[in-house]
């Protein structure tokens, strides 16, 4: 999961903030005290187009893995700007922000779910480091109700994005499950590569993926493995697959969160301005079944009955519906 509040600001006194400053992963930021000030990346002006002599940036929000700041510039016509900057060190950097990049902006076909990513790369300052800049996310106020937004409640935008099918890859001649690059689930790392069928692409790039980077990480367990095994073998097919779901027809790839728990939600203005939203944040994306998505979101909650209920009534569940809770138990794996 990823533990991350980097876009999330509010008023906080001083001596509290230095004392939760001492605990490393403790993930608080302030909107009127910025600990420290940032010298600003080449690789981001450039990026930004921006002019140098009329921007800053400065400390700002939390991550267990990447350096956030602020940034503020001043535009060519006099109005002021904010964007969100990570930065980060190697090849693990680039490859998350790379995908948070391609991620933020798959879910921005619905606009007012998320902010947008504008770029990413490697920094030219800092040997080795890489950075991602979005809309700055300022979750600190309220609405005063003048404000023109979308309307639309969190459980209605997560159902427009799970109705709408997946663009069409280069290469291909229809939606198919996967995604352009690797994404990272916290900082475990996810590939992606592209499969035609949904069962396929949960097997191999879940289920067997995450299974293989264990066995690294920890060692083999023969156990664990065989257990594996016999659900991409058995239940996978039985539960999820193209001849079963549907009456036969499958499921259509659609773009998911891939990381929605609770902690990766809230309501804000997407760069700054506008009325508060309900918007998401540091997604972990792919092409997917819609329900795949809900694995997440139930396992750590969040999400009640309400929600599901309105959702539902959008987006409804697949075929056959007396499976529905053990499909999403098998993407709580």
């Amino acid at each position: 999961m990823t533990y991350c509040y980097a876009f999330l600001t509010f008023p906080i006194d001083s001596k509290l903030l230095d004392t939760l400053s001492s605990f490393p992963s403790f993930p608080i930021a302030s909107a009127d005290i910025h600990v420290s000030k940032m010298k600003i990346d080449s690789a981001v002006i450039k990026a930004l187009s921006l002019d140098s002599a009329k921007t800053t940036v400065a400390r700002h929000g939390g991550s267990g893995f990447s350096t956030t700041a602020k940034i503020t510039t001043t535009l060519q016509d006099g109005t002021e700007k904010h964007f969100f900057l990570k930065t980060g060190k190697g090849k693990d950097a680039e490859v998350m922000f790379a995908g948070e990049h391609a991620s933020l902006n798959a879910l921005h076909t619905v606009p007012s779910l998320c902010p947008a990513s504008f770029a990413h790369g490697p920094l030219e300052d800092a040997a080795g480091g890489a950075f991602l800049v979005t809309d700055f996310l300022d979750m600190s106020g309220s609405s005063s109700g003048n404000e023109n937004g979308s309307g639309m409640s969190l459980a209605a935008k997560l159902a427009k994005l799970h109705t709408t099918a997946a663009p069409i890859p280069e290469g291909y001649s229809k939606p198919v499950f996967g995604f352009p690059v690797p994404t990272c689930c916290g900082d475990t790392e996810q590939p992606n590569d592209y499969a035609e069928t949904w069962a396929d692409f949960y097997a191999q790039h879940r289920l067997l993926a995450i299974l293989k980077k264990s066995e690294r990480t920890n060692g083999k367990d023969p156990t664990l493995r065989s257990l594996v095994e016999k659900t991409v073998a058995e239940t996978v097919p039985r539960l999820i697959g193209d001849k079963h779901l549907n009456h036969g027809k499958g499921v259509t790839p659609v773009v998911v969160h891939g990381d929605l728990w609770s902690g990766n939600k809230g309501r804000g203005r997407i760069g700054g301005a506008g009325a508060v939203e309900d918007v998401v944040f540091d997604p972990s994306a792919c092409y997917a079944h819609s329900e795949y998505e809900l694995g997440i979101m139930r396992m750590f909650g969040g999400f009640g009955g309400s929600f599901l209920k309105e959702y539902h009534q959008l987006c409804p569940k697949t075929e056959p519906v007396d499976e529905y809770e053990d499909r999403v138990n098998l993407y709580e794996l």
